[in-house]
């Protein structure tokens, strides 16, 4: 059975061999499932795998009415260390002079994260996290996304045909509509605030950001995210970045509490950047 982490200090570990582990591979947990961790996603775009048993193979699962079905329980999908490892190949990060000198006088301990707040978009934790949509059986009117790392905060996406609101309140995850272009699940999301990180580095981002993701299941197993950003207030022109989610399918979200017996946030010291 896959046990959890409970202080904040043996997250902080783990985050670390997380981010080292990216060139290695997913760990294979207690329960010898594979935890998949966050890698370069260029060529590639996806996890690491070659440690414990392989994702199970098949081609992608649909709904009686033809619909791409996205439920399951994912590891990754997003940056957790370092945002730049989701650019193509040969490009870097177009911050504003005023962004870049705001990451750089970032420090760990600020990051919102690592304070058991929600990780906002498109950054994910280091944890399962789950898709659930309803209607379960046809096209979805609701999609939400469970996260079981921090404070099992969830997203929204209206699938209904809704606009944004005109004037939408600054949120974490933002406002989220979507539908689907062919086999692919596209989510746009305005209205965030600009408390977040995209990542341990400390990309910044403002209350402009305006995400689209284009979420693609191209088989049993794999998950594709290519999410444009696009924040005039901290980069000086929209850019792309993938990741990639693996099924994990012998897992299930279970109760993880960031606050509980927190202790270490503030000791955590130094500039911000992958550990």
């Amino acid at each position: 059975m896959r046990k959890h982490l409970v202080g904040f200090s043996v997250i902080t570990v783990t985050l670390s061999v997380m981010a080292l582990a990216a060139q290695r591979g997913p760990e294979t947990t207690a329960g010898g499932n594979t935890r998949a961790t966050p890698s370069s996603p260029a060529g590639t775009s996806g996890l690491q795998t070659g440690r414990g048993p392989a994702p199970p193979k098949g081609r992608t699962p649909r709904l009686p009415d033809g619909t791409v079905d996205l439920s399951g329980v994912w590891n990754g999908g997003g940056p957790v260390g370092d945002l730049a490892l989701g650019l193509p190949k040969g490009e870097t990060i177009p911050l504003t002079a005023d962004a870049k000198k705001l990451m750089e006088s970032r420090q760990s301990g600020d990051d919102p994260e690592a304070n058991c707040l929600p990780t906002g978009v498109p950054r994910i934790a280091p944890y399962p996290w789950r898709i659930v949509q309803t209607p379960a059986y046809k096209k979805a009117t609701h999609l939400y996304f469970l996260f079981e790392g921090n404070i099992h905060s969830y997203r929204q996406i209206f699938m209904d045909g809704r606009k944004h609101p005109a004037d939408p309140d600054p949120t974490w995850y933002g406002h989220s509509i979507g539908w689907y272009e062919g086999d692919t699940l596209v989510i746009d999301t305005v209205g965030f605030n600009d408390k977040f990180w995209f990542d341990f580095r400390g990309h910044p981002h403002t209350d402009k950001l305006h995400t689209i993701e284009r979420w693609t299941r191209t088989d049993l197993s794999t998950l594709v995210n290519e999410v444009t950003i696009d924040d005039a207030g901290a980069y000086t022109k929209p850019f792309k970045v993938t990741f990639t989610a693996r099924l994990a399918p012998n897992e299930e979200l279970m109760e993880y509490i960031c606050q509980e017996n927190e202790q270490d946030a503030k000791h955590t010291k130094g500039p911000a950047g992958v550990p």
